[in-house]
């Protein structure tokens, strides 16, 4: 039987992923040794199974080669396959050689995850220059879209909601939330003078007074692009907006900046752990788990209550 592996601080989400599949869910231990080093340890997959590692890869450096060690370790213990869950991808956004001698570190980190798997999969990766996970990652790759679930929260947590993209790449997101809510929806224009120096200009909202903007985007990182955009709606005759991103990773302070700005609630989906975390994926990358174990989805996780932000 195909088994699914944890890495330290991915257990929820795991656990989440066995409650669908009904795939059991075995431990993955790293101990960190005074010296910098790892020694990483798993419970032994069944001979011929499919081993499958959960670990969401922001901040990803330090969890890189503790990743790598349990893919090779499962595969010396008897797995025939070796799959990895990463329901968010790092250096995705580092996707050419901006000035000379910098590393495209999205290639680099594509082939470094590639030696080791057999099969990928996320969800809405930053694919920019690149058409698909593919031209990045040699290996099979699968990518599950957030849209629906975006859309199905606001439905239900905010009335009339106006979608705002807060720059042009934003615009396939806020789309086709947009177009599953047929509701209306707008993209700012944005300008980057430097790390944290955006400049945002909205188009005409007059004619949805009284709508409430949400800010739609697929992360939220140092969060100054939606910062800046928070900042121009609330010079608006609009509810405070509502933040929503598929990624949470919340940078140099950008929850409390967020706030600060005027923004009403802030609410990503669970690809990475935090109390914003209010839409479950867990769900959909079970699904294409399964598909890639064999199976059939057992469960589905009840939706998140409402909470204060």
């Amino acid at each position: 039987m195909s088994a699914i592996y944890a890495l330290p601080g991915n257990e929820d989400f795991a656990d989440r992923l066995a409650q669908h599949s009904g795939l059991p869910r075995r431990v993955v231990q790293v101990h960190r040794f005074p010296d910098g080093e790892s020694r990483v340890r798993i419970e032994p997959p069944l001979p011929r199974s499919v081993a499958v590692i959960v670990c969401t890869l922001d901040h990803p450096d330090a969890k890189l080669l503790p990743l790598v060690m349990a893919a090779a370790t499962a595969r010396e213990l008897g797995a025939s396959r070796v799959g990895l869950i990463a329901p968010y991808l790092a250096y995705m956004r580092q996707d050419t050689r901006f000035h000379t001698g910098e590393a495209v570190s999205a290639r680099v980190f594509g082939q470094l995850l590639g030696g080791a798997f057999n099969w990928l999969i996320t969800a809405d990766p930053h694919l920019h220059r690149y058409r698909r996970l593919g031209d990045v990652y040699p290996l099979d790759g699968y990518v599950v879209h957030a849209a629906a679930r975006l859309a199905e929260w606001i439905a239900r947590e905010v009335p009339q909601p106006l979608l705002i993209g807060p720059d042009g790449e934003s615009a396939q997101w806020v789309g086709a939330v947009a177009r599953m809510l047929g509701a209306p929806w707008a993209v700012a224009a944005k300008q980057r003078h430097g790390d944290r120096d955006v400049r945002i200009t909205l188009p005409a909202l007059d004619r949805w007074e009284g709508h409430t903007p949400v800010v739609l985007d697929d992360i939220i990182a140092s969060g100054h692009t939606m910062i800046a955009t928070v900042q121009c709606l609330r010079e608006r005759s609009l509810p405070p907006p509502v933040c929503v991103a598929v990624h949470g990773i919340f940078a140099d302070g950008a929850l409390q900046a967020l706030h600060a700005a005027g923004a009403g609630r802030v609410v990503t989906s669970n690809t990475i752990a935090s109390p914003q975390a209010q839409i479950d994926l867990s769900g959909d990358l079970a699904q294409v788990m399964l598909e890639r174990c064999g199976g059939r989805l057992r469960t589905v996780a009840p939706p998140h209550r409402r909470t204060s932000p």
